[in-house]
C-alpha cells in the first residue's frame, strides 16, 4: 500500500512541475500578434527567433504534452486502484 501512495505522489509531483512548464511553453510561442513578448516589450523581437528555436519549441511542447497526457493516465489508473484498496491493509 505504501508503494502505491508513493508512486501516486511521485506521479502527481511530475504532472504539476509539466503542466505549468506547458503554460509556460504554450505562452513562449509566437502568435499572429507576437505572443506574451509584447506585453513586455519585446515587440518583433523574439526569445527563438531563428527558425531551429521555433522548431526546438514545437518539439518540446510536443514532449510536455505526451508526458502530461501519460501522466493524466496513469494518475486515473493509480487512484482507482487507491481506491479499491481495503480498509484493513
Amino acid at each position: 500500500m505504501d508503494t502505491i501512495k508513493v508512486v501516486f505522489w511521485c506521479l502527481k509531483m511530475i504532472h504539476y512541475v509539466v503542466s505549468c512548464g506547458l503554460v509556460f511553453v504554450i505562452l513562449l510561442q509566437t502568435g499572429k500578434s507576437g505572443g506574451v513578448m509584447c506585453i513586455f516589450g519585446g515587440g518583433s523581437k523574439q526569445i527563438f527567433n531563428g527558425p531551429s528555436g521555433i522548431a526546438f519549441i514545437k518539439k518540446l511542447t510536443i514532449v510536455m504534452a505526451c508526458i502530461f497526457l501519460f501522466t493524466s493516465l496513469m494518475l486515473t489508473k493509480v487512484s482507482t486502484n487507491m481506491s479499491m484498496m481495503s480498509v484493513m491493509d
